[in-house]
């Protein structure tokens, strides 16, 4: 008889829904039960993990990106026993820099006054791959997400990006196996970040670079980063390689 399949719980990236992890959710679901957390409700991480957790199967496989990075970090701190496994995207450990803190408070008095700009043209590059800027399907898909969350998530969510703490010093705590995935071109979270998250929490990790891929790749290499995942979490371990997708 087959056992029951597993539980994925998916934390998208700031200004993003379910729609980041469309494709994903559809290739995994003859094996997984999966659910996208809601990340709009708290402007605190601490607060946003908690109510992840609240809703959470009592075990599950957690796969985050980027601020959904930042918040498995933090359930990471509140709860890893019941995180059999997990997943790190295009994300970073690092707290953020004083001058990200500025550009944020920014961000934020500008949509306050009634300047939301949501996702903007200037904005992709620093989002997706070069080759994917004249993709017109692929920068639909992503100014839709913002437009969708909206100013006053979009507000909540970055005040808690930045007051975030570092997680460098907790990495070595995290046991569960996990995979930290990069596009070889994020501007945002270079590779470099995900190898400092590999090498921190030690032999338990894994590194996968995504190739022709920025900040987003879920949506710039859908294909290749289902297949990936599937791969990685057939087995219950893997060796620790750095693989070119």
């Amino acid at each position: 008889m087959k056992s029951s399949p597993e539980h994925l719980v998916f934390l998208p990236g700031l200004l993003c829904d379910r729609a980041l992890w469309t494709s994903q959710i559809k290739g995994l679901s003859r094996d997984f039960h999966s659910r996208v957390a809601d990340l709009t409700r708290h402007g605190r991480m601490e607060a946003l993990a908690e109510a992840v957790l609240s809703k959470a199967p009592e075990e599950f496989t957690l796969v985050g990106l980027s601020m959904g990075g930042y918040v498995a970090f933090e359930i990471m701190r509140q709860a890893p026993e019941r995180v059999a496994r997990l997943v790190l995207m295009d994300t970073t450990a690092r707290p953020d820099t004083p001058e990200a803190r500025r550009r944020r408070r920014g961000l934020i008095d500008l949509t306050r006054r009634g300047n939301f700009k949501g996702v903007t043209p200037r904005l992709l590059p620093l989002l997706i791959a070069p080759a994917h800027l004249e993709n017109e399907s692929l920068i639909q898909a992503i100014m839709a997400m913002g437009e969708r969350v909206g100013p006053d998530v979009f507000v909540r969510q970055q005040t808690a990006i930045m007051n975030r703490i570092d997680s460098r010093p907790f990495l070595k705590d995290i046991r569960a196996p996990t995979l930290v995935m990069c596009g070889a071109e994020d501007a945002l979270t270079p590779p470099e970040h995900a190898q400092e998250i590999v090498d921190g929490i030690g032999p338990n990790a894994q590194l996968q670079i995504i190739e022709d891929s920025g900040h987003l790749a879920p949506l710039e290499q859908p294909e290749a980063v289902t297949r990936l995942l599937k791969e990685w979490l057939r087995p219950r371990t893997c060796d620790k390689s750095v693989f070119m997708a």
